[in-house]
């Protein structure tokens, strides 16, 4: 019998990383839904990789809004009846920069971060875990970043140590949070979850001074979404190398 096609959800998919995972996914042989926060974003970017051969599908998801998510899962469940591979790859970040304004960030900033950035990952996957649980091989890979490791911004020695941009940082130090505890919870089953730190990449968020370009950002989102059974679950990686949480 042949291998039943893969299909995979990637957030945030109509530009940046997120459209490259989608790409790279594809050229692969997987089945690749692209969310966007509106329709027309996600269905122009569908047509992209369409018009390159591959089973591209554009859904509207704005990960923050219950509706999007609820409606997502059931697109997934009627159109395919399982979910292989989910990709919360849709993320922001505060306009501050690189600069240190811990002491006066405002509510409403750390709200929004952590709406887009923690809040609205732990809701889509626990919407979508059902259709996981149907998959052979489910992988849920938490788009994080080096920013979130609380053992490199502590040490004064490190790379990141310089660059603190607080609602960011501490919302993906809590993505990684939720990744150790799912991956915890899901333990003898088939699905596999882990944080990815794509690099610094030249994407909107990244800006044009990243030294990577967005082929090699997302380069480690696809490795862990196609893990073999012997992959790790509950880890921190970039380009196959763990990372300290």
């Amino acid at each position: 019998m042949a291998e039943q096609t893969k299909v995979a959800l990637i957030t945030g998919a109509n530009r940046g990383i997120g459209f490259e995972t989608a790409k790279q996914l594809g050229e692969k042989g997987v089945t690749v839904v692209l969310g966007a926060r509106t329709l027309g974003a996600a269905e122009e970017a569908a047509a992209k990789l369409k018009a390159a051969g591959i089973d591209a599908h554009g859904i509207q998801l704005d990960v923050t809004k219950s509706a999007d998510r609820v409606a997502a899962a059931a697109y997934l469940e009627q159109r395919f009846g399982v979910l292989d591979i989910l990709i919360n790859n849709a993320g922001m970040t505060t306009a501050d920069g690189l600069r240190n304004i811990t002491s006066q960030i405002t509510d409403a900033d750390l709200f929004a971060v952590f709406d887009t950035n923690f809040f609205a990952v732990v809701g889509l996957t626990r919407e979508l875990l059902p259709l996981l649980k149907k998959s052979q091989a489910g992988r849920i890979v938490n788009l994080s970043s080096i920013l979130g490791s609380l053992s490199l911004h502590a040490d004064p020695k490190s790379p990141i140590y310089a660059s603190k941009v607080f609602a960011y940082d501490a919302s993906k130090s809590a993505l990684n949070a939720f990744t150790i505890h799912l991956a915890h919870e899901l333990k003898g089953t088939a699905i596999k979850v882990n944080s990815a730190h794509p690099g610094w990449v030249k994407t909107e968020m990244g800006t044009s001074a990243a030294p990577m370009e967005i082929p090699d950002g997302a380069k480690t989102s696809v490795e862990l979404a196609l893990l073999g059974s012997d992959g790790p679950s509950g880890r921190f990686l970039h380009m196959g190398k763990e990372l300290p949480w």
